[in-house]
């Protein structure tokens, strides 16, 4: 039974990493559930062995006899052995600081190397990020020491979506100059085609998209596709959005509504961080990991990031002196 649940405990899943909580305490959290739930299902019977056993002789009289007799083996004891399983090896992938929230994907066993696998695909991630105008503090967030307020009477919708409009514009260029892509090429008209053009290496943090979904001054919401970032950045972009329309704002929330392949529908609750739902969310997000490691990674030389690749390091070749 227990071998069993721990063979189906190999693969990706995602949970949904609260607000105010590390993300190594939600892999502790995890990690403790599964061990406990492993050690308690049943185990493989204790070994027998023969032994010769006092018994009383046929006959009566008081008399005793050995007697062949099959006995568990005291070193099999649960009490001799111990908890079987004492830990687990849990990776995480891309990670949440404490205040923020949202898809936090988790691997176990072979799941460690696809982790390194979909980090080396540079998939988007989605955030939703609220804000409210009038005020700065110290770190960005609303939480931070106040540093100023200011008037926001002035802002409107149009004026925010301007602004938004600059930055996705601005972060466009970016992609392309650290993708190193020749936009005029067939190789990246099909890259493009498959929205393959990404950043194949390491880059400062890059907006893909980003678009207001709620505005009620003072407050607004803004969804963020994003490579490369951290909650950090992304409070510090509320910050700075502020600013360009002649006010201040903070972050009022950071939450991560998709990570790659991984969307919030996929990210188990604080309640079903269990056996059996960690086995069940693994088997449904299997298919779509390969997929898309199929698609981006693709095998060997055949794979059009991994010629896009050969094709940056033989650039490098040439430019290095």
């Amino acid at each position: 039974m227990a071998a069993a649940g721990l063979a189906g405990l190999a693969g990706l899943f995602a949970v949904y990493k609260p607000a105010g909580v590390a993300w190594s305490r939600v892999r502790e959290a995890v990690e403790t559930r599964l061990l406990r739930e492993l050690n308690a299902a049943p185990g493989r019977p204790p070994r027998q062995r023969v032994r010769f056993l006092p018994a009383p002789a046929p006959g009566g009289g008081g008399a005793l006899e050995l007697v062949a007799a099959r006995v568990p083996v005291l070193a099999d004891h649960p009490l001799v052995l111990g908890p079987r399983f004492r830990k687990l090896k849990i990776g995480a992938g891309h990670r949440l600081d404490v205040k923020a929230s949202g898809v936090f994907v988790l691997g176990i066993g072979h799941g460690n190397k696809l982790l390194t696998d979909l980090y080396n695909c540079h998939l988007t991630k989605v955030y939703t990020v609220g804000g409210l105008f009038g005020k700065a503090t110290d770190d960005f967030s609303d939480t931070g020491n106040l540093v100023e307020k200011t008037t926001f009477d002035h802002i409107t919708r149009e004026k925010l979506e301007r602004i938004l409009a600059v930055i996705q514009g601005t972060n466009q260029k970016a992609l392309l100059m650290y993708s190193n892509i020749d936009m005029k090429t067939q190789e990246a008209y099909e890259l493009a085609v498959k929205g393959l053009i990404r950043p194949m290496g390491k880059s400062p943090p890059i907006i893909t998209a980003v678009r207001c979904i709620q505005f009620a001054l003072p407050e607004f919401q803004l969804e963020i596709h994003c490579l490369h970032e951290t909650q950090q950045y992304l409070r510090k972009l509320v910050h700075e959005i502020g600013l360009e329309l002649k006010s201040s704002a903070v972050c009022t929330q950071v939450r991560r509504i998709r990570d790659g392949v991984f969307t919030v529908d996929d990210a188990l609750p604080r309640t079903q961080w269990n056996l059996q739902s960690i086995q069940e969310a693994i088997r449904n997000c299997q298919l779509k990991v390969e997929t898309e490691l199929e698609k981006t990674l693709g095998h060997g030389e055949n794979s059009p990031l991994h010629q896009l690749g050969g094709d940056m390091a033989e650039h490098a070749r040439q430019e290095r002196p």
